[in-house]
């Protein structure tokens, strides 16, 4: 029996909303070469599915992984480009968290034949679907949209300094969608909840997902949008939902997805 490496919940409407730091599995195979912190699978975009739940009854495909970003992070090109050159990031088989502590056991860390290797297990079949799904809905609807959804601690000096507003939406740049898209998106979270800081473009402009499948002169457009955690969870160990803060939070996701499936190309 093949190993499931993903879930994808087809829809019916233009919208696929990909979840690619979801996953908190390890292969079996390789949880003996994980430190005890990697062990942990810490950096995981906690809870995410949960805050999308009202997606299916809207009509929109998601797609999700089994497998932690530890593993192989979905949201990183396959040749391990930096997508922030300069920066403090993690890379294609993190070797590290986001604290900078090491993942791996002295000496197990994944070389360039174990990264290979990994690649056709966990990130082509993620991606072969993601694509798949896009071209599925395209044929159907004559243009798809796509929403990265992701999420992260709101304090973590190795990579960003200060507290990292709430809502931070990518379109790199202002590249992977329509112009006016993305902007509209961040006026509605200014203008409905002014009380979760929001931004465009800041430090997370949209990782490989956005970037690589948001071609609006092909009919594709994408967002990406980063929440901190602080806005619907525990931020520590064992990493708790809130409910209350959540019953606070997803409304405002239903009406930003709401509108992003208003939004129809020229």
């Amino acid at each position: 029996m093949t190993q499931e490496i993903f879930k994808l919940q087809q829809g019916t409407t233009p919208l696929l909303i990909s979840m690619p730091h979801v996953g908190t599995q390890l292969p079996d195979d390789l949880k003996p070469v994980y430190s005890d912190t990697g062990l942990q699978v810490d950096d995981t975009d906690w809870h995410i599915a949960e805050l999308y739940d009202f997606a299916q009854a809207l009509g929109v495909s998601t797609i999700r992984p089994v497998y932690s970003r530890y593993v192989i992070d979905l949201n990183r090109p396959a040749d391990g480009q930096s997508l922030y050159p300069g920066q403090n990031s993690t890379g294609l088989c993190p070797l590290t968290t986001f604290d900078n502590v090491p993942l791996y056991r002295d000496g197990m860390e994944p070389d360039a034949a174990e990264t290979a290797r990994r690649l056709p297990l966990y990130w082509h079949p993620y991606h072969n679907a993601l694509a798949g799904e896009l071209a599925r809905i395209k044929a159907i609807h004559g243009y798809a949209l796509l929403w990265d959804a992701h999420s992260i601690r709101s304090l973590i000096p190795h990579l960003f300094e200060g507290e990292l507003p709430v809502f931070n939406f990518g379109s790199a740049s202002g590249a992977s969608c329509a112009p006016g898209v993305a902007e509209a998106l961040l006026a509605q979270v200014q203008q409905l909840a002014p009380q979760y800081p929001a931004v465009l473009n800041g430090r997370f402009k949209g990782g490989f997902i956005t970037r690589n499948y948001g071609q609006p002169a092909d009919r594709i457009h994408a967002v990406q949008l980063e929440l901190a955690q602080r806005s619907y969870m525990q931020e520590q160990a064992p990493y708790a939902l809130d409910a209350s803060l959540a019953a606070q939070l997803k409304p405002v996701l239903e009406v930003l997805i709401k509108q992003f499936l208003a939004f129809k190309p020229a």
